[in-house]
């Protein structure tokens, strides 16, 4: 019954950033709600140089068809060159069965 729902792992450089686009997706319509998670460290190979920054993870709950238009749209106001935007699956019976239901409801009258 929730295979159709996604969660959505953003990073993002600023808390203020990730409050502009999360804001944006829920004034879209694209989720039915979207967390934001701020002072993450992250390391990670760019361009063959070990780097280090501070950024802001934005976490998005989402039905799978509104995935591509997500993805989409954070590509195109996201400020990162290539933004990282990954969908995990959110399992049937993994969790508050009331709360999925909730979000299956609400992320199909988007």
């Amino acid at each position: 019954m929730h295979k159709n729902l996604r969660l959505v792992y953003i990073t993002i450089q600023s808390k203020d950033e990730a409050s502009k686009i999360g804001r944006g997706i829920i004034e879209q319509n694209l989720a039915a709600c979207v967390n934001i998670i701020p002072g993450m460290t992250s390391y990670y190979r760019w361009e063959g140089q070990v780097q280090s920054d501070e950024e802001t993870v934005l976490l998005v709950k989402t039905h799978t068809s509104k995935l591509k238009d997500v993805t989409d749209y954070v590509k195109e106001v996201h400020s990162y060159e290539c933004p990282c935007v990954i969908s995990l699956t959110l399992a049937e019976g993994e969790g508050n069965e009331e709360y999925l239901n909730w979000l299956l409801s609400e992320s199909k009258n988007l």
